[in-house]
């Protein structure tokens, strides 16, 4: 079926935290504001997904839940070997209400308090917190950036994992918010570093499947069996699928003795022993018969990027767009406007009137940069930019 992208659909009642007013205020300071900031989409979720959700909602009943049966573990399985050339094993699959809670335990279970975890900034900012707030130490490799592109800073990577302290490395693949899609030289020189120095690797590719025409994401654990026994990767539907309030996601970790250790921290330390019945009835749905209107959704978010490309191209000459490889936020290098972080953070939400993400929460090399989410109908991303535009007119002396 053809979908339509461009309808707009009110959010403002659903408990939505990306268009909640009360949680808009609290967080902005205003609810008079066009959000486009938190990385979920503002389009309906495909229609098979819909009516499994409707006739799993008629049954009525809806109590403990179990993931693992073969309709759910088919569903993952035919989706990474269909749609990434990765055959796994049911056993690999340790189900978790969220990447980012996943990450967590991951850390509790494979370091201790004062060792390090290595992690590459700009970088998606929950990452920071697991770290800390577990009581371990953060290892910034910042990413290098240059003509408007980033690449790993291999040195600094080599000489931070042989750090007999570093025990964790967290890969961004591919990368929030700078949008790359690493090649296959790239990672294998990361995960030789990792394992000549016994770093083990956490592959956080919950956007996998959110790739632009023209490149290829690789799995981690696809380069070779010494890196798929030294890696645990972290998927979901939730990006692909706008389906994050669901709950669902699926650790994959080949490595049996690696696997247990982080089973005993989720389940029995943890107490995670249920999924979320919803999230396993969309999943299901979702890769089985999703194709459709993903592959419909990533041409409508080229779309997106294309105009955003071609407005500030015109109109914002002093605003850069690095070009997209993935995912559906644009990450915007808005230093040549010449404000501080607290001056552009204001600017946007109080003359602009737009909520975005300030590159600042991103860590060191976020400076001066904005995170937009294009998930949306190309209207509202028109309006976020006119905004935007004209705020910057009012400002010229």
């Amino acid at each position: 079926m053809k979908y339509d992208f461009d309808r707009i659909i009110d959010r403002s009642q659903t408990n939505s935290v990306k268009w909640d007013k009360d949680f808009l205020k609290k967080k902005f300071g205003t609810d008079d504001i066009l959000p486009l900031w938190v990385a979920d989409m503002d389009f309906q979720c495909p229609q098979p997904m819909i009516d499994a959700l409707k006739k799993r909602v008629e049954n009525g009943i809806y109590g403990y839940s179990w993931y693992k049966t073969p309709a759910y573990l088919d569903a993952v399985s035919n989706w990474m070997k269909r749609r990434l050339n990765w055959s796994i094993d049911d056993e690999w699959i340790v189900f978790s209400p969220g990447i980012v809670p996943a990450i967590c335990m991951l850390i509790q279970t494979f370091t201790n308090v004062g060792e390090k975890v290595l992690i590459q900034s700009p970088v998606y900012y929950p990452f920071f917190s697991s770290v800390e707030n577990n009581g371990r130490i953060i290892m910034i490799n910042q990413l290098n950036y240059e003509n408007n592109r980033y690449t790993f800073n291999f040195d600094d990577f080599e000489e931070k994992a042989k750090d007999p302290l570093t025990k964790l490395f967290v890969l961004c693949s591919p990368h929030n918010p700078v949008g790359r899609v690493w090649t296959e030289k790239e990672l294998k020189k990361l995960g030789e570093i990792c394992l000549e120095n016994d770093v083990l690797i956490i592959s956080d590719e919950i956007h996998h499947d959110l790739i632009l025409s023209g490149y290829k994401h690789i799995l981690f654990s696809t380069l070779s069996e010494e890196f798929e026994s030294n890696t645990i990767l972290c998927t979901a539907p939730s990006k692909t699928f706008n389906i994050a309030g669901l709950n669902t996601s699926n650790i994959i970790i080949p490595n049996e003795k690696l696997r247990e250790s982080f089973l005993n921290t989720i389940s029995e330390r943890n107490s995670v022993m249920n999924s979320n019945i919803f999230g396993i009835t969309a999943l299901i749905a979702a890769y089985n018969e999703g194709e459709e209107w993903l592959d419909q959704v990533i041409k409508y978010i080229e779309g997106n990027f294309q105009f955003l490309k071609d407005f500030v191209n015109e109109l914002l000459p002093n605003i850069d767009v690095i070009d997209p490889e993935a995912t559906y936020l644009a990450w915007l290098d808005c230093n040549k406007l010449g404000m501080d972080d607290e001056k552009l953070s204001n600017f946007m939400i109080k003359k602009a009137k737009v909520a975005l993400d300030d590159g600042k929460i991103f860590g060191s090399g976020g400076e001066g940069f904005e995170r937009i989410n294009v998930g949306c109908p190309r209207a509202i991303l028109k309006e976020c930019m006119n905004r935007i535009a004209n705020a910057l007119k009012d400002e010229s002396p």
